[in-house]
């Protein structure tokens, strides 16, 4: 090897050493960055072709990552605060429902907060994407081999629609010690909500007044002041049915129309038309077949208020949302509903380490990286989500305060290595004197 044969060696040294120590500075300067991903400098021999082969002609750093390696997590009690645990990487998007393919990429980075639109980004700016459960609460046909079925994840001013009331079924106990001669033709009312097409909300009244004959019952029923109608039951007192209906009577509409009332005494079922609409609404309300004890009872004792069962919703507004470890986002609504709103997969990749890393904390694949797959979390081979949590950074500061020192001293070595074949040079030109 010629004396500037050596000094270029020397050179390519600085050079791979000087690109190590600016992962190491990287490394130490993201220490404590969620979700970051340790850079590191594989050293690779280069050779140059002479007449007599391949000679060493010194050194270049060849960039790595360790994207595979996981950090540690931390508890925030922040719900959109979101880890990994495991395989997979949150989809992430330069702008709300990016249209551009180009613009989506991988991070692990989870600290997602609500923007003044409603969307979850990080701290970065990138925009969390999911796919977007339907009213009927499921995903349909989605690829996941592609961006094209994600939306961002937008949990601001939802609300749910109202869903009128169709059936209703009670069940309580009326005490039997009040019926009889004894009885003081005092009533026992309670009311219980409904829900109209709109989804306002309205209450229905149960009006229970013993008779004097024993055992027997009249039920009134009226919606927001009108009256219904009425029918009398009588309850079991002998064998294994007793204190359940026996039978219904002297059933009496009392709504004007166009509402309506009825009553199935073979099912003990009552159906309600409610003039609360230019169509109006039919609820069709459960007091007890005969001989069942499912629905209202008597027995002696205290009155029990009626416990109603009732379908329907009122207009809900979105007040807060928990995230499972399946990647289901549910939304909790004011209308004390829970409703599934969004899926955050995950991205799996082939070869995570062979990702490029870009702006933000974030990853694309490449060639080397293969083609993502969106998996739901908790399924196959992908990791699941844990919210409320954070990953650190997997940069351990010892391991890279010591390879900064081991470093330095290669740098300095290789920089001995250019002053010598600088002073042998300089030696050279002086036989000429």
């Amino acid at each position: 090897m010629s004396i500037s044969n050596a000094m270029q060696t020397g050179i390519s040294g600085l050079l791979a050493n000087s690109t190590t120590v600016g992962n190491i500075s990287s490394n130490i300067a993201n220490a404590n960055t969620d979700g970051y991903r340790r850079s590191f400098s594989q050293m690779v021999t280069s050779a140059s072709s002479g007449g007599q082969g391949a000679t060493a002609a010194g050194v270049r750093a060849v960039q790595r990552a360790d994207v595979s390696l996981g950090g540690t997590q931390r508890t925030t009690g922040v719900n959109s605060d979101l880890a990994v645990s495991g395989a997979g990487f949150f989809v992430v998007s330069r702008n709300p429902n990016d249209p551009v393919q180009a613009n989506y990429a991988f991070t692990r980075a989870g600290s997602f907060r609500v923007d003044d639109e409603g969307n979850l980004s990080n701290a970065a700016g990138l925009y969390l994407s999911g796919f977007k459960y339907d009213n009927a609460g499921t995903l349909g046909t989605v690829v996941r081999n592609q961006f094209d079925n994600l939306e961002t994840v937008n949990v601001g001013n939802t609300t749910i629609n109202g869903e009128a009331t169709t059936s209703m079924s009670v069940k309580g106990n009326l005490p039997a010690q009040e019926t009889g001669a004894g009885s003081t033709s005092e009533p026992f009312v309670t009311s219980q909500e409904y829900y109209t097409a709109l989804g306002a909300a309205e209450r229905l009244e149960f009006a229970w007044t013993p008779s004097t004959t024993p055992n027997v019952w009249t039920l009134g029923i009226s919606a927001e002041g009108t009256e219904l109608g009425t029918v009398d039951i009588t309850f079991d007192d002998y064998g294994p049915s007793a204190g359940a209906p026996l039978s219904y009577g002297s059933v009496t509409a009392l709504a004007p129309a166009p509402g309506g009332f009825a009553f199935d005494t073979g099912t003990g079922t009552a159906t309600l038309t409610i003039d609360n609409g230019t169509t109006p609404q039919v609820i069709e309300v459960s007091i007890g077949a005969p001989g069942s004890l499912s629905g209202m009872t008597q027995f002696d004792g205290d009155y029990t208020p009626l416990q109603a069962e009732a379908n329907g919703l009122e207009t809900g507004k979105l007040t807060r949302f928990e995230i499972e470890d399946n990647g289901d986002l549910y939304g909790i609504f004011d209308n004390n509903s829970r409703r599934l709103l969004y899926n955050i997969p995950l991205a799996e990749i082939p070869n995570p380490d062979g990702m490029r890393a870009i702006d933000g904390n974030a990853f694309i694949t490449t060639q080397a990286s293969g083609e993502f797959h969106l998996s739901e979390a908790k399924s196959g081979t992908a990791g699941s989500i844990a919210s409320g949590s954070l990953e650190a950074s997997n940069v351990e500061l010892v391991e890279e305060l010591t390879d900064l020192i081991q470093t330095q001293r290669a740098y300095s070595s290789n920089a001995k290595i250019i002053t010598t074949a600088d002073e042998l040079m300089d030696e050279t030109t002086r036989l000429k004197r």
